[in-house]
């Protein structure tokens, strides 16, 4: 791991102390050591802190120096930026050492909890009528102090009591203008799929010239909902479901992993509760990579990805996908594991079709079904691994640039980790 972070560029953290005063540490230990500890499960920077004194690997990687937390937090904070050009490097190592070329992906998401609890949040019903209860002991705190001065002493400040209402009421104002914000943004994200959905609609009963059956779309309802909520620490998280049926206050992470190295090639943070709008980001993270690195063929991504622009999307990238248009059952019927070949169409079959319904038909053939079958091998062991073995469940920092920064680091340190394991096989 030192040797890799040796071949590092680290200019552009070199420069930022080119300024006087006394020497720092040098920014290729303060790497290997954050990338160490993050790929090991130390996280805070106090027991990274204790881990200098403790860890030999960690002794070894420092020197015997012994960095206090709030050198290694700075560090950590200041260049969280750099952090993505140092990925991309760490890639570029990867293919110089015949260990990376791209072709094939997969790509998913995961719920990793923010550094904030659920409970310090106000939802838009609360701040509502929280809103109103205020409004009222601000009216009666005023008659009081209208009927009670020159009386004396009175039973309460009503000054500071006013004062704090007040300020009270300037917090619920801002919480309502941001929820009402948020709102507006879905509701313009939710409108915009309705009419796709509605247009989907009538070309199908144009082309079967005749009425389809079942639901029509729902138009969506502008406005905050009431559960729609704010948290008072990490403002920019957001409450998510969870896989055991719960809510966490939580980031959405995603990844694009190579199927044949079980890299992370790709990778970016979002606050959408689903998958549905983040392939248009992934793809630009992916267009970012150097050319040297290869090109991506196919891609392999859960029904959660799946929508036509979504598919349409891939196919403007020069990109096959493979995602099912409906949620897989575990204990698929005969029929479903091994259609017949006249039902499962040749891809070569399909090229001129529209791409959704070549999709749906690439997927039936034994080709498409063992492709599509790889992303549970690989971008969910990925996840795994992060969760369970380096044990990385929740953020340290607050903020989306500062979690998309340590994600990113999350990222090189299992990079490093699966090359040290490719190096040796």
């Amino acid at each position: 791991m030192v040797d890799l972070t040796e071949q590092l560029d680290t200019s552009a953290i070199e420069q930022a102390y080119s300024g006087g005063g006394s020497a720092p540490y040098p920014p290729k230990m303060m790497l290997a050591l954050l990338f160490y500890c993050y790929a090991k499960g130390i996280f805070s920077s106090r027991k990274i802190e204790r881990a200098t004194y403790e860890l030999i690997p960690v002794l070894f990687i420092t020197g015997g120096t012994h960095p206090d937390h709030d050198s290694i937090n700075s560090f950590r904070k200041r260049f969280l930026t750099q952090m993505t050009a140092l990925f991309v490097q760490l890639l570029q190592i990867a293919q110089g050492m015949g260990l990376l070329k791209l072709g094939d992906i997969s790509l998913d998401g995961t719920k990793i909890k923010a550094n904030a609890s659920k409970h310090k949040a106000m939802s838009w019903d609360y701040a509502c009528k929280l809103e109103v209860q205020l409004r009222s002991e601000v009216d009666e705190l005023n008659k009081r102090a209208a009927t009670e001065s020159g009386q004396g002493q009175q039973d309460i400040n009503i000054p500071e009591e006013l004062k704090r209402r007040e300020a009270r009421l300037d917090k619920i104002n801002s919480v309502k203008a941001e929820l009402e914000r948020r709102a507006a943004e879905r509701y313009a994200r939710e409108q915009a799929e309705y009419e796709t959905k509605l247009k989907e609609r009538e070309d199908k009963e144009r082309e079967r010239k005749r009425k389809l059956g079942g639901v029509k779309p729902q138009a969506p309802e502008p406005g905050p909902r009431a559960k729609d909520q704010v948290n008072f620490t990490d403002d920019e998280s957001r409450i998510m479901p969870t896989a055991g049926g719960g809510f966490e206050q939580a980031y959405n992470a995603q990844a694009s992993v190579d199927i044949t190295t079980m890299l992370i090639i790709g990778q970016h943070v979002c606050q959408n509760t689903n998958d549905k709008q983040e392939v248009a980001p992934a793809l630009a993270v992916l267009a970012e990579l150097p050319d040297d690195l290869g090109h991506i063929t196919r891609a392999a991504a859960d029904s959660g990805y799946f929508s036509q622009s979504n598919t349409q999307c891939f196919e403007t990238a020069g990109i096959v996908p493979h995602m099912p248009n409906a949620r897989q059952h575990h204990n698929p019927t005969l029929d479903e594991r091994f259609p017949k070949e006249n039902e499962a169409a040749k891809p070569d079959a399909v090229k001129d079709s529209n791409p959704v319904t070549a999709m749906a038909q690439r997927m039936k053939t034994e080709v498409g079904r063992k492709f599509y079958a790889l992303r549970k091998s690989t971008v969910e062991p990925v996840f795994g691994i992060i969760k369970e073995v380096m044990g990385f469940r929740r953020f340290m920092l607050r903020g989306l640039t500062s979690v998309q920064g340590e994600w990113t680091l999350v990222c090189l340190a299992f990079n490093l980790k699966r090359l040290c394991v490719l190096n040796l096989a």
